[in-house]
């Protein structure tokens, strides 16, 4: 008898905790994430690279 109600009262406290969470809402839905400034921050390394390159082939160039 007294393992019966222990699993009764188990088998219900779980069964109303589910309910619970099943009840909650969902989360909102997200497009996508932005891009502005992280596509700057590339885009200037990217020409900073580009630029750094540029000048030490001229100068190697220039000294031959």
């Amino acid at each position: 008898m007294k393992k019966s109600i222990i699993f009764y009262s188990i088998l219900f406290s779980l069964l109303f905790s589910f309910q619970s969470v099943m009840a909650q809402a969902t989360p909102p839905a997200t497009h996508g994430a932005p891009i502005g400034g992280g596509l700057f921050i590339l885009l200037g390394l990217g020409a900073a690279y580009g630029g750094k390159k540029w000048y030490d082939h001229r100068k190697t160039n220039l000294e031959e």
